[in-house]
């Protein structure tokens, strides 16, 4: 099985991560999917940003929920007088430049119970392409809410890093029963926290493993070596060479 490699927050190695630029370059550069974080504003329209915290670049202080996205642009408008790769994406304008392009995986950050019906609206604007879309969260509640309103669009778990107390068959004990709650696809487990008997036991629930913070060689081998189907890396270039070596 050939895996397929999914460019956390875009191509960011040159780039700002999360923006459109690096999503942009990723299809360039043939990843078979994008991961990007969705968080709302404070007039709730959903944009692209990992952290609470806006980008420093932008010169804000604060959160994202305490700006409105006219406030964001406006602060975008000196950003762009220099460099125009760092704007703050709305989802929809990511949407309507990847999609068909490259695969789409979109994090719901949450955790207002409004993003459900928001996002979910936007997304049936673009069932046709759901086939190449899923979406992630680390709640199980949001999940499951998100794929009642959108039956048909793959929707995953994540799950979170482990603290050191946490053997691996408490990992696989959460994890089967956590993706079940949400009714979810897959599990997305971090590397660290894989051995056969836990993708096993998720195997045993019909649920896929799905392998997030893949940054070397030694974890992409181990993910091949297991039957993986997908893994999700901030060293893109890296990801993609070694596929390639290994396939020739």
């Amino acid at each position: 099985m050939i895996l397929e490699i999914v460019a956390h927050r875009g191509a960011h190695e040159k780039l700002p991560e999360n923006t459109l630029a690096a999503f942009q370059q990723a299809a360039v550069m043939d990843a078979d999917m994008v991961e990007m974080d969705v968080r709302l504003t404070r007039d709730h329209v959903p944009v692209i940003c990992h952290y609470y915290a806006l980008p420093d670049r932008l010169g804000l202080p604060g959160c994202v929920f305490e700006y409105t996205l006219s406030k964001m642009r406006q602060a975008e408008e000196k950003l762009q007088a220099t460099d125009s790769t760092g704007s703050i994406a709305i989802l929809r304008e990511v949407l309507e430049s990847l999609t068909g392009r490259v695969g789409l995986e979109i994090e719901v950050k949450g955790p207002e119970p409004e993003c459900v019906e928001i996002i979910s609206a936007t997304q049936l604007d673009y069932r046709r392409f759901w086939d190449t879309m899923e979406l992630t969260s680390y709640e199980p509640a949001l999940l499951l809410a998100l794929s009642e309103r959108c039956p048909g669009l793959a929707s995953d778990l994540l799950y979170p890093p482990s603290e050191p107390w946490k053997t691996l068959d408490i990992v696989a004990y959460e994890a089967k029963h956590l993706g079940r709650l949400a009714r979810a696809r897959a599990v997305h487990l971090h590397h660290g926290q894989l051995s056969e008997q836990v993708v096993a036991s998720l195997y045993a629930f019909s649920l896929e493993t799905h392998v997030w913070g893949v940054n070397d060689v030694s974890a992409l081998q181990l993910c091949r070596d297991l039957g993986l189907k997908r893994v999700c890396t901030d060293q893109l270039t890296m990801a993609l060479d070694w596929r390639s070596e290994a396939a020739a």
